[in-house]
């Protein structure tokens, strides 16, 4: 994903030394810390390639286990920006090519995990870990901004959106303890199955992505 987007960025930088007006802007906000570079294509509609990454500790419940998460954001953006009325007001379309996932642990309460709806004892667990993914690695995304990363000087710039990510995927391992019986490994294997899909109902609404950031550009 970075080295993809690297090469987007460089090819961008050389497109920019024909267009009419260019510029860089870093930016922050739910797709992470990053930046944009961009060139006018013509006056009312500009370019832009940019990356963007983050990396911070949440928590995750589903029916009956709680779990830490770890969340890391690596979105690579390929937008549109026209601006009919004007360079500050713009409607932004494009593509959001993200790696987003959570790593998940499950914690163990007083000694146990509940997992689909059977409680078993954390020595026979051992652990239970796991990964949530975006349903889209490839995003649509759609939204409203303010100012250009094109536009000349020093100026603010800020997107508001939605990027359109599909159903998130979870998938879950247990590993038993070291002097767990195997049938009961086994069942603690098929819970986990259950669990996995008690977390991936309690996910599905989040297809959708909101997308808020803020920056500052340099255009030339």
């Amino acid at each position: 994903m970075r080295s993809a987007c690297l090469a987007a960025f460089l090819a961008t930088l050389l497109a920019m030394d024909g267009a009419s007006a260019a510029g860089v802007g870093v930016r922050a906000g739910t797709t992470g810390i990053g930046g944009d570079v961009g060139f006018e294509l013509v006056p009312t509609l500009a370019a832009r390639v940019g990356y963007s990454w983050l990396n911070f500790n949440t928590s995750v419940d589903s029916t009956d286990t709680s779990y830490d998460a770890k969340s890391k954001l690596s979105n690579g953006n390929l937008f549109l920006d026209w601006a009919p009325l004007g360079p500050l007001f713009r409607v932004t379309g494009g593509i959001i090519f993200n790696d987003n996932k959570v790593d998940v642990t499950a914690q163990a309460t007083n000694g146990t995990f509940t997992l689909g709806g059977t409680t078993y004892s954390a020595l026979d667990v051992g652990s239970l870990t796991g990964t949530v993914k975006s349903g889209n690695s490839a995003a649509p995304y759609l939204g409203i901004g303010y100012g250009r990363v094109s536009g000349a000087g020093i100026n603010f710039y800020a997107d508001l959106g939605v990027m359109f990510q599909g159903t998130p995927k979870a998938s879950l391992t247990a590993t038993c303890g070291p002097a767990t019986p195997a049938a009961l490994c086994s069942q603690i294997q098929a819970s986990t199955a259950l669990e996995a899909v008690d977390l991936q109902d309690s996910i599905k609404n989040f297809k959708y992505y909101p997308v808020a950031n803020i920056g500052i550009t340099i255009g030339f």
